[in-house]
C-alpha cells in the first residue's frame, strides 16, 4: 500500500514508518517541514491524494495550553481532507485517558490521573466522538496503553476496545514498536473499522 504518514518523525510515528516499510509498504512522510498544515483540509487533501490510506500520529501540544481547539481542528481537517482526496482508510493515534477502567468511568476521571495530561486526554476523548460521527470513512482510533515508550518489538500483546488493558500487576504499558505493529496490522487486515482499539502487555 501507499500510505501517507502524518507525524512520521515523532516517537511513535518513526516506528510506524519503519514497521510499514519493513513490510514492503510505501510511506510518504508529511509534516510542517514538508509543507503540510494538518489543520487545513485542503492541505491534507493535496498530501493524501493518490494514497491508499492515511495514518495520523500527531500529538497534541503539551505546553500547558488547552489542546482541544488545535486537536479538534486537526481531526476535522483530516476527516475532510481524506474525503476530498478520495481516500477511505484513516487511522488516528490517540491516548489512553478516555479508556474505561470500570463501566462508565474513564481513566482520565480517576483521582490519581496526572493533572499535566488531563487536558490532552479530554481533547483526545472529544476527538474520538468526532470520529464516531463519521460513517463514510473506514477510520480506526488507536488508543495505546497508559504508558508507551521506545522498547522492544515483540509482536505479542493484548488487543482490546474501550477498556483499559493491564497486566497481572495492574500496569498498562506497551512499546512504541509494538504499537506500530498494531497500526500496520490494522492497515493490512482492517480488524477494527469505525472503532477504537487499544493494546497493552
Amino acid at each position: 500500500m501507499k500510505i501517507l504518514l502524518i507525524g512520521a518523525t515523532g516517537m511513535i510515528g518513526s516506528r510506524i514508518a519503519a514497521e510499514l516499510e519493513s513490510r514492503g509498504h510505501e510511506v510518504t512522510p508529511a509534516s510542517r517541514a514538508t509543507g503540510l498544515d494538518a489543520s487545513d483540509a485542503s492541505s491534507v487533501a493535496r498530501a493524501a491524494e493518490g494514497h491508499d490510506a492515511v495514518v495520523s500520529a500527531v500529538a497534541p501540544p503539551r505546553d500547558g495550553s488547552d489542546p482541544e481547539g488545535p486537536l479538534l481542528a486537526v481531526t476535522r481537517a483530516l476527516i475532510e481532507g481524506v474525503r476530498q482526496a478520495g481516500v477511505r482508510r484513516l487511522i488516528a493515534l490517540g491516548g489512553a485517558g478516555g479508556l474505561e477502567v470500570a463501566p462508565g468511568t474513564r481513566l482520565v476521571d480517576t483521582p490519581d490521573f496526572p493533572e499535566i495530561y488531563k487536558k490532552e486526554s479530554l481533547a483526545q476523548a472529544a476527538a474520538l466522538e468526532v470520529y464516531r460521527g463519521v460513517e463514510d470513512l473506514d477510520w480506526t482510533y488507536v488508543a495505546p496503553a497508559a504508558e508507551i515508550a521506545p522498547g522492544e518489538r515483540t509482536g505479542s500483546f493484548q488487543v482490546g476496545g474501550d477498556r483499559l488493558l493491564t497486566d497481572d500487576e495492574g500496569r498498562s504499558f506497551v512499546s512504541a514498536e509494538d504499537c506500530a505493529v498494531l497500526v500496520a496490522d490494522e492497515l493490512e487486515k482492517g480488524g477494527h473499522i469505525r472503532q477504537r482499539v487499544t493494546l497493552a502487555y
